[in-house]
């Protein structure tokens, strides 16, 4: 059985991201835009320091090909 799904915030999911090779690109307003060599993008809304949604946050995992364990 996989782990629960743990809350995070964009501010902690971005750190993730650029260990895991992915740079910032752009930013357009709140969303930020980060890449990776491989060119695979991902889009990261930034809104204080709020949790992201658990939709959001499993699509995000699913565009930067991400496990629940990476997060933890």
């Amino acid at each position: 059985m996989t782990p629960r799904l743990p809350a995070r915030s964009a501010k902690d999911i971005i750190p993730i991201l650029e260990r895991r090779g992915f740079r910032q690109v752009r930013q357009s307003g709140s969303h930020i835009i980060l890449r990776h060599p491989d060119g695979r993008r991902v889009t990261v809304p930034v809104h204080a320091n709020r949790d992201l949604g658990r939709g959001l946050l499993r699509q995000i995992m699913r565009d930067a090909d991400l496990t629940v364990e990476d997060l933890l």
